[in-house]
């Protein structure tokens, strides 16, 4: 018999003879290696998956226009196809463009949005509406405006528009809309900051006041009836703006001209996200006829970038632990197989057998055991995070081949780390000792 023919007879026997032994070393790295799959194939999947939720809330991503031509037309329509064309290069997007403009309601300043229905529907799924979205003649109020006016779903306002809120607002857009741009908030808190400062200063620039009170021009409440299809409720700057289809307000304003904000909601985040902004304004800035500005929504994109890296850092928290409590289970069980072969290392020892073959065959048999359970342990861990993210984001998750193969590299790994200081104890072994006792 070869060498190598008795080597792999011996490691036969150990393994098969003392198989509970056996079975609690492969339960070990089973249970080691379906947690630390499971935890990695999650926390690769969550980032992505947390995206995709948290797009649901709203744009990551705002587009302005930058200079002061373009604040007083908007960005034109082929600006707008540009852009997004820009960002969706290798990336799922959805936009919508919003048109702000500054009206009149039984003689109060509101602010009026004209909107792409679909788009904007599409792109925030969060609002909360009560009844339906704005269609033709039909407006959406926010809850803040409804409250004010004492209106409900079905109720008809006069909503008017004067050319001279319209002049006070080209005056003051810019230095209103440099200040969002600064605090990178949403974009109808950006709108509603800028029209409510357009018309404060309309009404103080334009229009005089008789004893403290607003002369009468402006105490007209001729207009245009519409009816209140939908009341929207999100809690945040949306509550405080009148949403209008683009086409009726533009009929409202008697013209057409661009959108004022453009939001993208983009599946990306980060140094991802940033550098998406940094390549939309070098664009920008190569044709500044049509210049916009980009910029991240810092609200929406802090919070992703803090979930996750919360998530993340419980991950590695949980592994490390993982990994320690695989590496005692494991080098208990070899440290116990050990203990019970010491007469038989001891014999072969004073048979000739040389320490560093008993240590190669101990360092094998606990690989095959790593292996054995890292195998299990992969396709348990993989059914787990499967189930895992289909109960949490109702998403399934594909196999991630090099992870799997990771996990049976690092079950061997540990088993063989976990063996070393029981093995290298054996390989001291006195013959003379165990044969006395013997």
């Amino acid at each position: 018999m070869t060498n190598r023919k008795m080597f792999f007879t011996m490691l036969w026997g150990a393994v098969f003879r003392r198989r509970s032994r056996a079975m609690m070393a492969v339960i070990a790295s089973l249970v080691g290696a379906a947690t630390l799959f499971c935890l990695a194939s999650v926390c690769v999947a969550v980032p992505q998956q947390m995206n995709e939720e948290m797009r649901a809330y709203g744009a990551n991503l705002i587009v302005t226009p930058a200079s002061a031509t373009g604040k007083s037309q908007g960005i034109d329509t082929a600006t707008v196809r540009n852009v997004t064309a820009l960002i969706g290069a290798g990336h799922s997007v959805k936009s919508a463009a919003y048109r702000y403009e500054s009206v009149r309601i039984n003689s109060a300043p509101y602010t009026i949005a004209g909107v792409d229905v679909k788009a904007v529907r599409a792109l925030n799924r969060h609002w909360n509406v009560t009844g339906d979205w704005p269609g033709s003649d039909n407006v959406m109020v926010g809850r803040d405006v409804a409250d004010a006016l004492g209106v409900k779903v079905g109720s008809r306002v006069t909503i008017g528009y004067r050319a001279a809120d319209a002049s006070a607002s080209a005056s003051s857009s810019a230095s209103a809309k440099s200040d969002s741009d600064e605090s990178t908030e949403t974009a109808e808190s950006s709108a509603q900051g800028t029209q409510s400062t357009q018309t404060t200063q309309g009404e103080q620039t334009t229009q005089a006041t008789e004893n403290g009170r607003v002369s009468s021009d402006i105490m007209d409440n001729n207009g245009t009836e519409f009816r209140i299809a939908g009341i929207v409720d999100t809690g945040g700057n949306e509550d405080s703006i009148i949403y209008a289809t683009t086409a009726d307000v533009a009929k409202l304003a008697g013209s057409k001209r661009g959108a004022d904000v453009v939001e993208y909601s983009v599946n990306a985040m980060g140094d991802e996200l940033n550098a998406i902004v940094n390549n939309i304004n070098r664009s920008a800035d190569k044709n500044p006829n049509s210049a916009v500005k980009a910029q991240t929504v810092t609200r929406i994109t802090s919070s992703d970038t803090r979930i996750i890296a919360m998530l993340q850092t419980l991950f590695w928290i949980v592994s490390l632990v993982v990994l320690v409590l695989t590496l005692v289970g494991v080098g208990t069980t070899i440290s116990s197989i050990v203990s019970q072969r010491r007469n038989e290392i001891g014999l072969r020892k004073a048979l000739g057998a040389d320490s560093r073959a008993i240590g190669v065959e101990f360092y094998v048999e606990s690989g095959i055991y790593g292996l054995i359970g890292g195998l299990l342990g992969t396709a348990i861990g993989y059914v787990l995070a499967r189930v895992l993210c289909a109960t949490v984001f109702g998403r399934a998750i594909d196999f991630d081949w090099l992870l799997g193969a990771g996990s049976l590299l690092l079950s061997v790994a540990i088993a063989v780390i976990a063996s070393i200081p029981p093995v290298r104890r054996a390989t001291r072994i006195d013959p003379a000792i165990v044969l006395r006792e013997e």
